[in-house]
C-alpha cells in the first residue's frame, strides 16, 4: 500500500511541474496585446506634445507683441532688439522657443513704419520664432 502512495504523490509532483509557467502561445497573446495598446498611444502622445508647444509658442509670441506695443506707447519708440523689452521691465526674460529649444533664434521682424502718432522712432515691430518646423495647420512656424 505504501508504494501507490508513492506514485501518487509523485504523480502529483510532476503535474504541479508541468503546470507552472506560461505557454509560448500565452506569451505571443500578451506581446501582441501590448504591442497593440503601444501602437495606438504612441502617435496619440506625440500628437498631444506638439499640441502643447504650438500652444505656448502661441502664448509667448502674445505676450512678447504685448511687450513690443507697450514698449513702443511707453518710450514712443520701438525696441532695437528684443533685449531692450528685459531692460525695460517689459518681459522678466526672454522665452525659449518651445521648436527651437533656445531663447536667441526669435526673428525680430523691422519696418520703417510707424505705429503711433507719437512715435520718434521705428524698430522691432513683430517678432516669429526661429523653427523652421510647420505646424499642425500647415504653415511654418515661422509664419505664426
Amino acid at each position: 500500500m505504501t508504494t501507490p502512495q508513492t506514485s501518487s504523490s509523485a504523480l502529483t509532483t510532476r503535474s504541479n511541474l508541468t503546470d507552472q509557467g506560461f505557454t509560448l502561445l500565452e506569451l505571443m497573446i500578451v506581446m501582441v496585446v501590448i504591442s497593440l495598446l503601444a501602437a495606438i498611444a504612441v502617435p496619440a502622445y506625440t500628437s498631444n506634445i506638439r499640441n502643447a508647444r504650438e500652444a505656448v509658442l502661441k502664448e509667448d509670441l502674445h505676450v512678447m507683441r504685448q511687450a513690443i506695443d507697450s514698449y513702443t506707447v511707453d518710450k514712443q519708440k520701438a525696441p532695437q532688439s528684443l533685449d531692450d523689452l528685459v531692460q525695460g521691465g517689459y518681459l522678466k526674460t526672454i522665452p525659449i522657443d518651445p521648436f527651437t529649444h533656445r531663447s536667441d533664434t526669435w526673428m525680430p521682424a523691422q519696418d520703417d513704419t510707424l505705429q503711433t502718432l507719437d512715435q520718434t522712432e521705428s524698430g522691432i515691430n513683430d517678432v516669429h520664432s526661429g523653427s523652421q518646423l510647420t505646424g499642425s495647420d500647415g504653415t511654418s512656424y515661422s509664419t505664426w
